[in-house]
């Protein structure tokens, strides 16, 4: 019979998006198993077309003085008979699960006691991408993509709706948004930098999401919707088409990071560029104290850079 694994990757967005190298590194070293992910509800669509799970379990993270939902999840992970636990999200709730839930099944993590640890003496401190890396090596798993996620994968054919919004190639993606409970993560001259780029012929395009909308549509140039908000496949079909991303620290700024396009990524001071994950060759990160006191002027410059080169 074929071994069950189960990897845990709760989220965010953009720390899903970081673990496809990892996700595929595991299955590559368990390639008969069937590969189970716990993960939040709100990425259920998306995880169920990656290629390196047979199945997604849900989490919806509910507090644990619900106990009915605390039972009903031990209840569905004890029933089936794990070989292995990747816990890539290593945080107090993934280690509650290790001692409650499933106590007695080898687990690589962080969690007090489990019997694959990451041996690193202070995993925050590590970039994130260096730290799945160094987890999954002192699983015994041999690192072939941890550190560097390919998300081809997520991305549709989205030829259609460019047409139907009059949007050409080439063109530049301005991701203005961010998660709505972190709003100093998001920079505000999104708007001031779409008209100097449309007054020297560039095509700009907003991509928004549900919480997005008024925020995209107060930017000059063309808001991709799809009738009402486009899917993540979606998106990743029209970020993989840009000629350049420009975006705060968000999950769809990681995306095209992933997808190896062009970007620009704005950092104020929540969170070191190089502990992200989004370091990449291809990527820009601009880093200040304040994103609030960014001048338009500085992210222009350094978005007719990038343009500049081929």
């Amino acid at each position: 019979m074929a071994d069950d694994i189960l990897i845990i990757k709760l989220g965010a967005l953009g720390d899903l998006f970081q673990s496809e190298g990892a996700l595929r590194d595991i299955r590559l070293h368990h390639p008969d198993a069937r590969i189970t992910l716990l993960t939040g509800p709100a990425y259920r669509v998306l995880m169920e077309r990656c290629p390196w799970v047979d199945r997604v379990e849900l989490d919806p993270r509910a507090p644990r003085w619900r106990l009915d939902r605390m039972l009903d999840l031990r209840r569905r992970l004890g029933a089936v008979p794990y070989a292995m636990v990747y816990d890539l999200q290593n945080v107090s709730r993934t280690a509650f699960y290790r001692r409650w839930f499933l106590p007695r099944t080898p687990w690589s993590g962080t969690a007090s006691g489990c019997s694959h640890p990451h041996r690193a003496d202070d995993p925050k401190l590590i970039p994130s991408l260096q730290r799945l890396a160094g987890q999954l090596a002192d699983a015994g798993v041999p690192v072939r993509h941890a550190l560097a996620p390919d998300l081809g994968w997520v991305a549709d054919d989205v030829s259609g709706i460019l047409a139907d919004a009059g949007v050409g190639k080439p063109y530049v993606v301005l991701l203005p948004g961010s998660s709505a409970r972190l709003p100093h993560k998001r920079w505000p001259g999104y708007a001031a930098l779409a008209e100097r780029l449309i007054a020297d012929g560039k095509s700009v395009v907003t991509v928004p999401g549900p919480d997005e909308l008024d925020l995209c549509r107060s930017i000059p140039g063309v808001t991709l919707t799809g009738g009402k908000w486009l899917n993540y496949f979606q998106l990743a079909g029209v970020l993989a088409g840009a000629r350049l991303v420009i975006g705060n620290d968000s999950g769809p700024t990681h995306l095209a990071a992933h997808l190896g396009r062009p970007t620009v990524a704005l950092f104020g001071s929540h969170m070191a560029a190089r502990l992200t994950g989004i370091d990449r060759p291809w990527v820009t990160c601009v880093e200040v104290p304040d994103l609030a006191a960014l001048p338009v002027g500085q992210v222009e410059d350094v978005v007719n850079g990038r343009l500049e080169q081929r």
